[in-house]
């Protein structure tokens, strides 16, 4: 006798999916590009939408990453702001940051807007490719490395 493992394997006469999840998954999709046609057809308002405000402060950075954690922050001349061995929510929206300039074939060290809304939003903006993510929404610790970014001199 052999220790070889025995492939798993489904038999012929049995989906590997059932009928019924499958008419199900395909009914949720129909459902859901009806709703938005229906949205589009009749003018609703657009919702979830942040409110507009006015600016309060702006600052632009170059955000410049290192290995998976590292990332340094450098002014809008080339000075050095900080260096972080281990940037924290920092370097996750640098990576992603990247990753969308990426898909845009734009060099991943060209400036980034940090914004502060009249409303309180906290915005980190990339005019390049019109890519923003609300700062806020992380959480006080993540929005408050952010805010001392934006204090530094």
């Amino acid at each position: 006798m052999t220790d070889k493992p025995i492939p798993f394997r489904v038999p012929a006469d049995q989906d590997m999916i059932p009928t019924k999840v499958v008419a199900a998954m395909f009914s949720m999709t129909l459902l859901a590009l009806a709703l938005v046609a229906w949205a589009k057809l009749t003018g609703q308002p657009v919702v979830a939408v942040p409110p507009v405000a006015d600016v309060v402060a702006s600052r632009t950075l170059i955000l410049k990453g290192g290995d998976a954690q590292a990332v340094k922050v450098y002014t809008r001349d080339g000075r050095l702001l900080a260096d972080l061995p281990h940037g924290g929510f920092i370097t996750v929206i640098q990576n992603g940051l990247q990753r969308e300039r990426l898909k845009y074939r734009i060099p991943a060290d060209a400036p980034i807007n940090i914004v502060t809304y009249a409303n309180g939003r906290l915005v980190a903006e990339d005019p390049l490719t019109g890519w923003d993510v609300e700062l806020g929404i992380f959480g006080a610790d993540n929005r408050a490395a952010f805010e001392r970014l934006l204090a530094m001199e």
